[in-house]
C-alpha cells in the first residue's frame, strides 16, 4: 500500500509540475526538510534548507516571469521539456521500495508524461488566451496555473490517491478537448 501511495504521490506531483515547474518541487522540497515526506534514496538533497532556498527563488521568479506579457509565451518553450524533467525527478524522489528498473519506468512514463499532458493544455490554453485578447488574458491564465500548480501539489502531497483519480480524469478532459480542437467534431453519416 505504502508503494501504491508513494506512485500517487509521484504522479499527482508530476501533474502540478506541468502547470508550474518549481512549485511542486519547492512543496516537496518543504515536505522533505518538515520529515513530513521521505524522499527516495540519492533525493534526500531535495529535502535540505539550500534546496529550499533554491526551489523558492526559482517559484517566485517563474511565477512573476509568466505575468510579463510577451515573456509567457517564450517561457512556454523552455517550460515544456522542464516541466516533463520536473515531473520525472519529482516521481523518482518520492517512489519507493520498488526496483529501480519499475521506478525509473514508471517515473519516465508515468511522472514525465502527466507532466507532459498537462503543460501541452496550459500552453493551448495561453495560446488561444493571446490569440483571441492579444495577450491581456494571459495574466488571467498565468494566475489559474499558479492555483492548479498549489492546489495540485499541496493536494499531491496530504491526498496522494484523490489527487491521482483527479489528474487521471482531468487528463481524460484535456485529451477529448485536446482532440476536438485538433480534430472538430466528428460528423456522422445518416
Amino acid at each position: 500500500m505504502e508503494t501504491a501511495v508513494s506512485i500517487a504521490l509521484g504522479i499527482g506531483l508530476s501533474a502540478a509540475a506541468g502547470f508550474r515547474v518549481f512549485v511542486p518541487l519547492f512543496a516537496l522540497s518543504i515536505a522533505g526538510l518538515s520529515g513530513y515526506l521521505e524522499l527516495s534514496p540519492g533525493f534526500a538533497w531535495m529535502g535540505t534548507l539550500p534546496a529550499v532556498i533554491a526551489f523558492g527563488t526559482a517559484t517566485v521568479l517563474e511565477v512573476l516571469a509568466f505575468y510579463i506579457p510577451w515573456l509567457d509565451n517564450m517561457l512556454d518553450t523552455i517550460a515544456t521539456p522542464t516541466a516533463v524533467v520536473a515531473g520525472v525527478l519529482l516521481s523518482a524522489s518520492v517512489i519507493t521500495d520498488l526496483p529501480p528498473l519499475l521506478k525509473w519506468v514508471l517515473s519516465i512514463v508515468g511522472g514525465g508524461g502527466i507532466a507532459g499532458v498537462i503543460q501541452g493544455a496550459t500552453v493551448l490554453t495561453r495560446l488561444k488566451s493571446t490569440t483571441f485578447t492579444a495577450g491581456i488574458g494571459n495574466p488571467v491564465v498565468s494566475t489559474a496555473e499558479l492555483g492548479g500548480s498549489v492546489l495540485t501539489s499541496l493536494s499531491a502531497i496530504f491526498l496522494p490517491v484523490i489527487t491521482v483519480l483527479a489528474v487521471g480524469l482531468f487528463a481524460l478532459l484535456v485529451f477529448v478537448i485536446t482532440r476536438r480542437f485538433l480534430f472538430g467534431r466528428r460528423v456522422t453519416a445518416t
